[in-house]
This record gives structure tokens, sequence and C-alpha cells, in this order.
């Protein structure tokens, strides 16, 4: 356990070059990001009440005073850890979606990157910070709820274009179809954790089900495989 990361003593000899020493700027980004890591895995799997930022230090390999040193309290950490794992979503799945020109297929598209992203130990986190922290006015709550509203309202606008393009069918309002297809892909996503195989399948056809689409389109040309940008 460490504080810094130590540094690989130069070279001796006068063969090829010592290797390159990493700034302090560096090495506390690492830092940093080992500990968001280990606070999303925390908060993913005992919501906020029950992290303990000791424990968050110790799995990231650190001391608590290296993460005091980033962070002054468990609350910011948090919030931290929320906008970290908003980031790595986005860079994971979000990125996926904007290659997407058709609505459907980015719909579909997005529904199953979520559920690769979803295997992962830290992608609960705004789910459960939701749970823990609904109905209260808290900056975590008010973070968590603007990532749904941006999602949300991503959604609502897919639903729009699909509708006008029509390839989604009229029916109830763009939001609400939006929020009836956000529930399903996270609570079918959850449900089929662990069941690798047929997940971002079944995935899709949930939120085809939400959308109105015949579930046979998530076999189409429109369901394009999700990739694994994850190391």
């Amino acid at each position: 356990m460490h504080v810094c990361e130590d540094e690989p003593s130069p070279s001796g000899g006068g063969g090829s070059p010592s290797p390159r020493r990493s700034t302090q700027a560096e090495r506390r980004a690492r830092t940093r990001n080992a500990l968001l890591e280990s606070a999303a895995r925390g908060l993913s799997r005992y919501g906020y009440s029950n992290l303990v930022l000791e424990q968050v230090a110790r799995e990231a390999g650190y001391t608590r005073g290296a993460l005091y040193h980033q962070f002054k309290d468990k609350q910011e950490l948090a919030l931290a850890a929320l906008q970290w794992v908003l980031d790595t979503w986005e860079q994971e799945v979000g990125r996926q979606v904007e290659q997407e020109s058709d609505p459907v297929a980015a719909l579909l598209t997005l529904a199953r990157a979520h559920t690769v992203f979803c295997r992962r130990d830290i992608a609960r986190v705004a789910m459960a910070l939701r749970l823990e922290f609904s109905g209260q006015d808290h900056p975590i709550a008010h973070e968590v709820e603007k990532g749904y509203q941006a999602l949300t309202d991503t959604c609502a606008g897919f639903v729009e274009a699909g509708r006008e393009a029509g390839s989604i069918p009229d029916g109830p309002a763009a939001r609400d179809v939006a929020l009836a297809y956000v529930g399903a892909v996270e609570g079918t996503s959850i449900a089929l954790a662990g069941h690798v195989a047929q997940d971002a399948a079944l995935v899709a056809a949930a939120a085809a089900g939400a959308l109105g689409l015949d579930p046979c389109v998530t076999h189409s040309s429109h369901a394009a495989a999700p990739k694994e940008t994850h190391s």
C-alpha cells in the first residue's frame, strides 16, 4: 500500500535510455483514477451509507491518507466517482451510439452496449445512489437525477426522430416511451447479470418492446453487435 507510486530508477549503463519518469500530475491522476474505480465498486455493492473510505483506499492499493489528499470527504468522493462512471459510460456506450445515424439503430445499440457495460462491477452506481437518495434534497440526488434526465432526453429525441422517419410507431408521449425504454434496458440488464451468452439480445428485445417495435428488428441490420471497449 502506498501514498504515491514508485518510479523506475534511472539506468546506470550506457545502453538503452532510461524510462521516462512520470510527472507528479501523472502520478496524481493514476492515484485518483484508482481511487475512483474502487469507490465506484464500493458504491455499486454497498451504497453510500455503507461505503468505508479506508476500505476504498485499501482496495485501490493506497492509504487512507492518500485518499484524503485527493478528496476532502465521502460526499466529494462519491460525487467524483459518479461522474467518473458517467464519463466511462460515455466513452464505452455513448461513442457507439453517436456512430449511428438511424434512431432505431442508435436505441438498439445503446441497449446492447449498456448491457455490456453492466457486466462490470461499477455499473450500478447511479441506480444504487438513486434508490438510496430518492426524494432527498441532497447534492448526490441532484447529480444522479441530472444524469437520468440527460439520458431520458437523449432517448426521447431518438424516439421523436424515429417517429418522424416512420421507423417507430406513434403512441404515448415520446418522453414517456423514453422512460419506459430506459427502465426496460436497466431492469433487464440487472436481471440478466451473469448470463453473458444471451443478455445483450434479450435486453435489446425488451427495449424494442418498450419502443413498440417488432422484436424481430433486433435481429436485423439495425442490431449491430456491441463493442467491449474496456480492458
